[in-house]
């Protein structure tokens, strides 16, 4: 991104145009310091891996429930298939209250839920009560889907987003691979209510963390970019004129409160058109003046959250009945049904390897126990970490390098170029696991590369193609991961039989 003629804007150090414009004060979040932006991203960041460790943790406990209770396995596979189905419908009630009473509420309150929903499962003593908790866990724990995006819109820049992006989905799907782990090894060893007293105090520890360090991110910007501001200096160095808003294109005024105002258009939108910017340019050639930027953002990497944004909620604002219906709106525009059915296909491929465990690796010719079968999710574990330190950057890479010789203009496809090479991976692992489970393959084959091979692409695809679908549509961030998550996760419950 670049100036644009005559137009200046508040650029970062290495001279990108910032997108969206910070305002001048110091409790925005744009303009916060490294500290307080790593916390309130390492706390969504939290919330998402502790919100979503439980619900899907349950593969190689299935046994232990069927002994407990004497069911079928189609019967306790219900635990993970209903929690993932109300962790998606939920969000049609957390993401409005999100955009109308701010983020932290969501926060505090949805991991409070949890807490308790962790509990009952660990005291809960029939198959009926059981799933009483796993609808409570799903109905609160539908944030660790939709509050982190939200999050990374409001505070990160558009150029740094991939990153943030990729670290989301890296985190929220590296929680589905070590829960198994961890309950895996818990239930063997300490019997499986272990594991949700465990899962209670890592809840609580995100609540911590949550009422202590994650200060509101929803800030109502209103601003005129006097970041615009030109200035014509004459080659001697006498200021010729200074104008404060005559040269501002009057398309720049933006509105941003997390709703449908278009706050993430630039100049570049509205600024004068080529020629004209060519003719001004010649006037102030034979004039003898040249144009420099004279505003720069005091509070840019300094600020710090304000009283007002470590209250319990914040003053109603927006609509909170069109947040309900606005992601069904949502699902008519191709660039939402594109990133839903990429996130959808991807994490079902994941989901597949979780469900498909106990099946595939307890019998013959495996014979494994629960907590063998717990530690083949390291691949994915292992497969995540790479998608993670991988795909951020050269989604980030690529884009940059586009807009370079797009002569500075910045398209959203532009991220799309970034998936091919992980699309490639995710057929690989695909073919390998279901060829490997239908052959009995060496389990080394279908763990190591199948499963490798499927977290890698889980933390990599969704991250790329959900950024893609924010740069197009920022404003109605929270709203489009509910049109996301609920396309996924109904199709995650229906690929359950």
């Amino acid at each position: 991104m670049k100036d644009v003629g005559g137009f200046h804007f508040v650029k970062a150090g290495n001279q990108n145009v910032l997108v969206p414009q910070p305002s001048d004060e110091i409790d925005d979040p744009l303009n916060w310091s490294p500290f307080w932006k790593n916390a309130a991203i390492f706390c969504s960041t939290m919330l998402s891996f502790s919100l979503n460790l439980g619900p899907l943790a349950l593969a190689p406990m299935f046994n232990f429930y069927i002994e407990e209770w004497d069911r079928s396995l189609p019967d306790v596979v219900q635990f993970t298939g209903v929690a993932i189905l109300c962790l998606g419908f939920s969000n049609f009630i957390w993401v409005p209250v999100m955009v109308c009473f701010g983020r932290r509420p969501v926060a505090i309150f949805s991991t409070l839920i949890c807490v308790c929903s962790s509990i009952w499962r660990a005291r809960a003593t029939s198959y009926n009560s059981f799933m009483g908790a796993s609808v409570l866990n799903g109905l609160a724990a539908g944030p660790c889907e939709t509050l982190m995006p939200q999050v990374i819109a409001d505070i990160i820049f558009l150029h740094d987003r991939g990153f943030y992006q990729t670290l989301y989905f890296s985190m929220y799907f590296i929680s589905l691979m070590i829960g198994p782990i961890i309950s895996g090894a818990m239930a063997e060893h300490t019997g499986w209510r272990s594991f949700w007293w465990f899962n209670t105090a890592l809840l609580l520890f995100t609540f911590s963390c949550n009422v202590f360090l994650f200060p509101e991110t929803r800030y109502k910007r209103s601003t005129k970019h006097t970041g615009l501001r030109t200035t014509a200096v004459a080659k001697g160095g006498d200021d010729v004129n200074d104008t404060q808003g005559e040269n501002v294109p009057t398309g720049i005024k933006t509105t941003e409160d997390g709703h449908a105002s278009h706050e993430e258009k630039t100049a570049l939108d509205n600024a004068p058109s080529d020629e004209a910017i060519a003719g001004s340019n010649l006037k102030d050639s034979e004039a003898g003046l040249d144009r420099q930027e004279t505003h720069v953002d005091p509070s840019l990497g300094k600020g710090k959250p304000g009283k007002w944004q470590w209250a319990p909620f914040q003053k109603y604002d927006g609509n909170f009945f069109r947040e309900l219906w606005l992601p069904l709106y949502i699902h008519i525009y191709p660039i939402a049904e594109f990133a839903a059915f990429v996130v959808s296909w991807s994490a079902s491929g994941y989901l597949l390897t979780n469900l498909s465990q106990t099946q595939a690796f307890s019998g013959p010719p495996y014979n494994y126990s629960s907590q063998t079968i717990g530690f083949f999710s390291f691949a994915l574990f292992v497969g995540g970490l790479i998608g993670l330190f991988t795909c951020g950057p050269l989604s980030d890479w690529v884009a940059a390098r586009l807009t370079e010789r797009n002569g500075g203009v910045r398209e959203p496809e532009m991220r799309l170029v970034a998936m091919v090479p992980y699309v490639l991976i995710m057929i690989l692992g695909s073919v390998v696991t279901a060829v490997g489970y239908d052959n009995h393959w060496p389990w080394q084959a279908i763990v190591i590369v199948g499963y490798g091979c499927l977290g890698l692409q889980v933390s990599a695809l969704p991250s790329i193609v959900s950024t893609y679908a924010i740069d197009s549509y920022k404003p109605i961030t929270g709203s489009l991961f509910v049109t996301i998550t609920i396309n996924k996760n109904v199709w995650g419950y229906g690929m359950r039989y």
